[in-house]
């Protein structure tokens, strides 16, 4: 299966399977570029691994998607099928996709785990200035207008829990509107 392939049944898929549900497609994340993510409850990355695709670039993919997105999944077609979970730490999810007498089928290999090696302050630096300052007022935190966006995700992080800001995040990034202009 090709790329675009895999993409037009795995959002399908997503959608149909979700509640509330918005994806990103083609984001740069850190020193890559994220096939695409979701944003449910969490962040969720996914990387795609079409029949003709190689894992030359996966072992930078895997380290630059653990430090973004709260859960991974690879997605692959057939032909990785016996090999995939060799290439993958074990609590990132697998999805195989196939198509077989013009139906795909999508199989969870294997369901994503909570990503050990996330820093929520990597999501932080991906919103923009006026969403950091939305978290900000809801949580009832110091604007530190003037301060770098980097400082502000840090006090974030020293001062509200975990789950809160994982919560804000997923809202502002689900609501984001890029007809605005970032302030």
């Amino acid at each position: 299966m090709k790329d675009n392939s895999i993409r037009n049944v795995i959002f399908d898929y997503l959608e149909e399977n979700n509640g509330k549900i918005r994806i990103f497609e083609e984001s740069p994340i850190k020193n890559s570029r994220c096939d695409f993510y979701t944003v449910t409850d969490k962040l969720t990355g996914y990387e795609i691994k079409s029949d003709a695709d190689s894992y030359e670039r996966l072992a930078r993919q895997i380290k630059d998607y653990d430090a973004f997105f709260d859960e991974n999944y690879i997605i692959i077609g057939r032909t990785h099928r016996a090999h995939v979970a060799e290439k993958v730490p074990p609590y990132w999810g697998i999805i195989c996709i196939t198509d077989e007498e013009d139906d795909f089928i999508v199989e969870t290999l294997r369901p994503a785990q909570k990503n050990p090696k996330l820093k929520r302050k990597n999501q932080l630096l991906k919103l923009w200035n006026n969403e950091i300052t939305s978290i900000s007022r809801r949580c009832k935190q110091t604007l530190y207008r003037g301060k770098s966006k980097s400082f502000r995700a840090g006090e974030l992080i020293k001062k509200v829990d975990d789950e809160r800001l994982r919560e804000e995040i997923c809202a502002e990034l689900f609501e984001r509107d890029y007809k605005l202009s970032e302030e």
